[in-house]
């Protein structure tokens, strides 16, 4: 995978301390992007999917995925999604420019969802900006109860 950077200990990108990964690729290109680095397709480095469960695994923490836009790498996420949830069994935060409804049209987005918890759905808009939002940086944005949506057939949002 293309990894631009991974925080460990961070209380930002969901509840609780959290192991965040931000990977590289995005192309969504939203305006007043607060990371317009992570779009490029080739950016950070490549990390193996071993070498990041070794980190996940030290860590001990749930794990949130950012970048960038995490599903720009749909088969590597849901390769290392899917050993997280078997071997470790984390609680996994996902966000994405996609939308919900965007992301249940193809397979290959919803192949990631089916291993990941809760979702930040939706493009940031600038006009939309609020530094008092909880986990997210516009209004439009959704946090969804992803199990919760899928078991139910309608967005079910987040509340802890």
């Amino acid at each position: 995978m293309r990894v631009l950077h991974i925080v460990e200990g961070t209380s930002v990108d969901g509840p609780g301390l959290r192991t965040s990964i931000y990977l590289a690729g995005c192309r969504h290109h939203c305006p007043g992007c607060h990371n317009p680095e992570s779009w490029a397709m080739n950016g950070g480095e490549q990390r193996s999917l071993d070498e990041l469960m070794e980190v996940i695994a030290y860590n001990e923490a749930p794990v949130t995925f950012s970048g960038g836009d995490p599903l720009a790498q749909p088969v590597e996420l849901e390769a290392l999604t899917r050993r997280i949830k078997q071997e470790l069994g984390y609680n996994m935060w996902c966000y994405t420019g996609y939308t919900w409804e965007e992301i249940v049209e193809r397979p290959e987005l919803m192949a990631v969802m089916r291993n990941i918890d809760v979702l930040v759905d939706s493009r940031f808009i600038l006009e939309q900006r609020d530094t008092k939002l909880r986990f997210r940086g516009s209004h439009n944005q959704r946090i969804i109860d992803v199990g919760a949506t899928l078991a139910n057939g309608t967005i079910t949002l987040w509340s802890d």
